[in-house]
């Protein structure tokens, strides 16, 4: 079900961030390299070093024409595409910014830190709003559910917390992993939550009321990605075991298990971040191994 097709390469070292832009076709990376880098898929090559960043990103949003870029210093900078310019700096956290995302109808941007809270900024002028203790440890990943009314954030303690987005006040908080959280994806139509950890484990949470439904042995080592196909009933997950795997999205059916071990092509190292392509015909993967792979779904 899904084929090699194309590795790009370049970076120089370790691959943390992967985003594709608003643009068909038009995919950023980035991680210790310190720049953010712009691929094609349309043409299978690299573009360019779209901007220097000062120290390792660690994660990538895009919302709205402008991309995100989350810093380990605890700094994330706005690049405003129909500008070509940096619009913002902030300096946000004490600590790396883990995660990132975007409540559309608040127009209010996320960010999730080592430093064990969540801030909340405007778009319009990138004005801290409100600054959420979460944890006493670092808050690795933000989920927004497809109505935007509750967000998911996943911890290192082994917490999920989630927060009613209207008010940002705390709904209930999840606790069923025994290790940290390091992924968490929405269901397309908020059927559920799935949360994936460095117990190797995912766990689905049934909704309205985040019941545990199943428990799924996922792989080997923790899971670093999911993400949901934009239009089959798919999601992929990404793990530290170096192996993509493709779930049926309704029974979670495991349909392949994409590694060097059982294709003969793969990622050596750890996987970190993946993407589907905006008509759902292609993944993408990076990681560790510097390298970008692109894999056709057939």
């Amino acid at each position: 079900m899904l084929q090699h097709l194309h590795t790009f390469t370049g970076h120089q070292n370790p691959i943390y961030a992967l985003v594709r832009s608003d643009k068909d076709g038009i995919f950023f990376t980035a991680g210790n390299d310190k720049g953010v880098v712009e691929w094609s898929l349309n043409e299978m090559t690299f573009v360019t070093v779209k901007l220097p960043v000062q120290s390792s990103v660690y994660y990538l949003h895009s919302y709205n024409n402008q991309l995100f870029i989350a810093e380990r210093s605890g700094a994330f900078s706005v690049f405003d595409f129909s500008k070509q310019e940096v619009v913002a700096r902030i300096n946000a956290h004490t600590k790396p910014i883990f995660g990132m995302a975007t409540v559309g109808y608040k127009n209010e941007l996320l960010t999730s830190s080592e430093d064990g809270t969540v801030a909340i900024w405007s778009l319009n002028d990138f004005k801290e709003l409100y600054r959420l203790p979460i944890s006493a440890d670092t808050v690795r990943c933000i989920a927004v559910s497809p109505n935007e009314e509750e967000i998911a954030f996943g911890c290192k303690d082994s917490t999920i917390h989630i927060y009613n987005s209207e008010d940002y006040s705390l709904k209930l908080t999840l606790t069923g992993h025994t290790l940290g959280i390091t992924s968490l994806a929405y269901h397309p139509t908020g059927k559920y939550l799935i949360s994936g950890s460095r117990d190797a484990q995912l766990k689905i949470w049934g909704l309205p009321n985040y019941e545990l439904s199943k428990s799924i042995p996922a792989h080997m080592f923790g899971i670093y990605d999911i993400v949901f196909h934009p239009t089959l009933p798919y999601f992929a997950t990404g793990s530290q075991d170096k192996s993509i795997k493709l779930w049926d999205a309704e029974n979670f059916k495991l349909y392949k298990i994409v590694s060097i071990e059982k294709m003969g092509i793969g990622h050596s190292h750890s996987i970190n971040k993946l993407a589907w392509s905006h008509n759902g015909s292609k993944l993408l993967s990076t990681g560790d191994d510097k390298k970008v792979m692109v894999w056709e779904l057939q």
